[in-house]
């Protein structure tokens, strides 16, 4: 028997790699230096755990593509993990607006989606925590 979340974890970082260099170019906007924040690093909601989470493998795919890669996720201030070298950003309303695309991997409790939504150009959500969408939510 396949286990779900297994499956989940292996199939999810491709599907969401191409289905967003197809989202940002029908909006004009190259994968290659692309600005993109990956909303949540842990396998699972609200905690830092980070074994058999998609968010490594989407990060290291876009960032193999060229896309600039920023994350946030309250539990984790740093991720150093094969290549990648990144600091937590600050989510703040200007440096939301800077980003082609904020993805929302993990879906914790403690994070203001509201605020996220208001300030974001476009906002591919794969957790559906945005269960009304808007103009700027594309969903999984």
């Amino acid at each position: 028997m396949i286990d779900l979340a297994s499956y989940i974890n292996h199939f999810m970082p491709k599907y969401v790699t191409e289905r967003l260099k197809k989202l940002l170019g029908s909006r004009n906007v190259r994968l290659k230096g692309a600005k993109i924040l990956i909303l949540g690093l842990a396998y699972k909601k609200d905690v830092k755990d980070l074994r058999e989470s998609p968010a490594i493998e989407i990060i290291e795919t876009l960032q193999s593509k060229g896309a600039k890669i920023s994350f946030y996720d309250p539990f984790l201030p740093f991720l150093k993990i094969h290549e990648i070298d990144l600091k937590r950003i600050e989510l703040s309303k200007n440096n939301l607006k800077t980003f082609d695309c904020v993805i929302v991997v993990t879906d914790h409790s403690n994070v203001d989606y509201n605020f996220i939504k208001n300030n974001a150009k476009l906002i591919f959500d794969t957790r559906n925590v945005y269960k009304r969408g808007g103009e700027n939510i594309i969903k999984l």
